[in-house]
């Protein structure tokens, strides 16, 4: 079966990574269509095709506003190009359409599977919302990470559920696999645990209240923040209590390992999480098998179903200290729950299994009912 995986912006690469290279394990003749990622380097492809067709004479640094406007003049021509390379696929599996609006007017003519990363535009403006859903309408399948992600579609939207299918996000592998790179001289010497806050900066991943309750556990433990801003942490970086520190600014994968496997645990105290799905830093804790405390929003319960974390009330800064102060207290309990999450990692959380459950769903697209190629649809 041929599939090309679409990631126009190169939004998530160790996903596309990740997913690429399980589809091509299992049997599927795999070709990754993305653009330059901007911040750094990638993985190499493992097994798969890789083609950078969009945005190739995008301009201005990483993250930019020069950058966007330069990639959204070039969106509309680098989209009609791919509906002429999408004739060579028998599926074509979108990560990412970010004009939602425009996009829905620009699909190849092939089997079409997104993948619904984000349910709903997180910070919306007018009308994105709505073209969301006529986005969701325009495409053959959709896949969501939880049965919460499609509960939130099927009910919440209203969309068909036959056509959307939980396969969870896998836990990432190939970035436990990397060897270490030394953290900076003040972080190898720190001799207490860890706690873990990692990923991009933005005001619903609940980093202030994860301050406050910093203040309440007890000394001689560091919480370390590391990740992007996406928004003005001068507040927080003010009101932080003794033993915090702040890393903030992009981190490539390979310091990425470094960082997970210093932590003694990983917090994610998320304030809401209504419009995504899933979090792909709760899939780098569960592959590194590292204890999680997380607040109960969204999908986050199932994966501590598992056994693989601790849940705690969104907001609540003061259960989210005393299930900190207790793990960090516990070494046994933070050997249960990490043997746990490697044991979710290799089982219903590893890529092969999701793989295996993509493939089932292309099948259903195509007809087929193995991993040959599939009759090419009209184009």
């Amino acid at each position: 079966m041929r599939v090309q995986v679409v990631d126009p912006s190169a939004f998530t690469p160790p996903y596309d990574h990740a997913l690429s290279a399980a589809l091509a394990r299992a049997g599927a003749d795999v070709e990754l269509i993305t653009s330059r990622f901007a911040y750094g380097s990638v993985a190499a492809p493992d097994g798969y095709a890789l083609r950078e067709h969009f945005y190739r004479h995008a301009r201005g640094a990483a993250g930019s506003r020069a950058r966007s406007l330069s990639k959204l003049a070039e969106h509309v021509p680098d989209m009609l190009r791919y509906r002429r390379v999408a004739r060579d696929a028998d599926v074509v599996h979108f990560q990412w359409l970010d004009v939602q609006w425009l996009d829905r007017l620009l699909l190849p003519r092939r089997p079409l599977v997104l993948t619904a990363h984000d349910l709903l535009p997180r910070e919306p403006r007018p009308g994105q919302v709505a073209a969301q859903r006529r986005l969701y309408d325009a495409v053959d399948a959709l896949v969501v990470h939880s049965e919460y992600g499609r509960g939130q579609l099927v009910r919440g939207l209203g969309l068909d559920p036959g056509k959307v299918h939980v396969i969870h996000h896998g836990a990432f592998e190939h970035l436990a696999r990397l060897p270490s790179q030394p953290l900076a001289t003040e972080l190898e010497q720190v001799a207490g645990p860890v706690v873990l806050f990692f990923g991009l900066l933005r005001p619903y991943k609940g980093v202030d209240v994860l301050l406050e309750a910093w203040g309440e556990v007890p000394a001689g433990s560091e919480l370390w923040i590391v990740g992007r801003p996406r928004m003005d942490i001068a507040p927080l970086l003010a009101s932080a209590p003794a033993g915090v520190r702040f890393i903030s600014r992009y981190v490539p994968d390979a310091e990425l390992a470094s960082y997970f496997r210093r932590a003694d645990v990983v917090v994610l105290p998320y304030s809401r999480t209504e419009r995504f799905d899933q979090s792909g830093v709760l899939a780098t804790a569960l592959a590194f098998a590292k204890p999680v405390v997380l607040s109960d929003v969204g999908a986050f319960g199932e994966v501590a179903a598992t056994g693989a974390g601790v849940l705690v009330a969104p907001g609540d800064a003061g259960s989210l200290a005393a299930a900190l102060g207790h793990l960090l207290g516990d070494e046994a309990e933070r050997a249960r729950l990490a043997q746990a999450a490697a044991d979710a990692a290799a089982g219903p959380y590893s890529w092969d299994e999701a793989a295996r459950r993509t493939l089932d769903v292309y099948r259903g697209l195509t007809g087929t009912r193995d991993g040959a190629a599939a009759q090419s649809a009209p184009s």
